[in-house]
């Protein structure tokens, strides 16, 4: 069975980024978008990296495009938005697809790890629901990738401990990274 350290990602320019980097890190791994009406929880994801990044937390930027073209542009456009709209300073990877035949195997493994369980209550989940719903009417029972903004959380051991959905509050995630700190 594989481990979430024998994955190799590539960051914007082409470069490999092993997550095997990482061992002994707390991991937040997200699919973002710079179009998106989630794009704003760039802010609280810089906020936690720059509160936990010295204490062993790394957050992983896979910019994807599937989830209504909401990120447009090249890897080098992409960055240049987060970081002058947002000044993120954690890593970005190349962009990529999650879902479907040519989603990084990563986002396989993690998505074999932690399924989907819904998203929540609230006005931003019923109108995901419906979404989905449209998109996959057996959405529930898929473990694929909603939408944008979907993260996991990754414990200093490697094991793929949480999955936040987009509609999950900001907080909620900030609270279980804080945990295992």
């Amino acid at each position: 069975m594989a481990s979430i350290y024998d994955f190799t990602l590539y960051d914007r320019k082409g470069n490999a980024y092993p997550l095997a980097d990482n061992k002994g890190k707390v991991m937040l791994i997200v699919n973002t978008a710079t179009g998106c009406g989630f794009t704003p929880h760039y802010a609280p994801i810089e906020k936690m990296y720059e509160q936990y990044h010295d204490q062993g937390f790394e957050v992983i930027d896979v910019p994807c495009n599937q989830f209504a073209g909401q990120t447009p542009g090249t890897d080098e456009e992409v960055h240049e938005f987060c970081t002058l709209k947002y000044h993120t300073q954690f890593p970005q990877m190349k962009k990529s697809d999650v879902n479907g035949e040519n989603a990084l195997p990563l986002f396989t493994y993690l998505k074999s790890q932690k399924g989907f369980e819904g998203f929540g209550k609230g006005v931003a989940a019923i109108a995901m629901k419906a979404m989905a719903k449209k998109m996959n009417k057996d959405y529930k029972n898929s473990p694929d990738i909603k939408w944008n903004f979907t993260k996991f959380l990754v414990d200093r051991e490697g094991n793929v401990v949480a999955r936040f959905e987009p509609t999950v509050d900001m907080k909620e995630v900030e609270n279980a990274v804080a945990a295992l700190i």
